[in-house]
């Protein structure tokens, strides 16, 4: 009789557990995802948006943002890494097998957009995070840039007279430019994605010597 008693009293321990420590990493992971969701919606409206702003979009409290940020600089630093892993997923579908002045003008084409989408995001990343977080963000996102820089500095497509990093640099740069004027009104989508590919693709061209 003391065994049957014994044998199904440690199993119950063993089969609550796991159901009850699951239950609150899904809740902490929809939870996550809707801060971040909700902080990417409110940062493009308004760049300072508050935390309370971003926790009511959320659809939660401002005690539910802090058990997972401590602080303001914490919800940049992930809506940061969100928006550039979704930026990267987004140009992973873009075809970068053709000629590099091909690739560079798909890349371009589709990178201006993705900006002008986050470009809000940036903004505030950039004035409250350090530069070296934000740098590190665009990581993947740089590299696949510079490599269709390198395949074009190689083939002869793109200019040698200055490194590899000085025209990612100012590829990047343009992308930005290209983005701001949209927003402020200045430029029509169309156009500018016209006058930025050219200028990209001007500033990259080998020099005549």
């Amino acid at each position: 009789m003391t065994a049957h008693r014994s044998t199904p009293t440690p199993a119950k321990p063993t089969h609550s557990k796991p159901s009850q420590a699951k239950q609150p990493r899904a809740d902490a992971r929809r939870s996550i995802a809707a801060i971040l969701d909700a902080a990417i919606a409110c940062l493009r409206d308004d760049p300072s948006a508050s935390l309370g702003e971003i926790a009511k979009a959320a659809g939660v409290g401002r005690v539910t943002v802090y058990s997972h940020f401590s602080n303001r600089a914490e919800l940049l630093q992930a809506v940061l890494d969100e928006t550039m892993r979704r930026s990267h997923e987004s140009l992973e579908d873009v075809d970068l097998s053709g000629a590099p002045t091909e690739a560079l003008t798909s890349l371009v084409g589709a990178s201006w957009t993705i900006v002008d989408e986050f470009r809000a995001v940036l903004h505030a990343a950039q004035r409250e995070l350090p530069a070296d977080a934000v740098h590190d963000a665009h990581g993947q996102v740089m590299e696949r840039l510079r490599g269709v820089v390198e395949r074009g500095r190689s083939s002869g497509d793109f200019r040698t007279d200055v490194p590899t990093d000085w025209l990612v640099t100012t590829v990047v740069t343009l992308v930005h430019g290209a983005a701001d004027e949209v927003r402020a009104g200045r430029f029509g989508m169309d156009e500018a994605a016209g006058y930025l590919t050219s200028t990209v693709l001007s500033a990259l061209a080998p020099r005549s010597h």
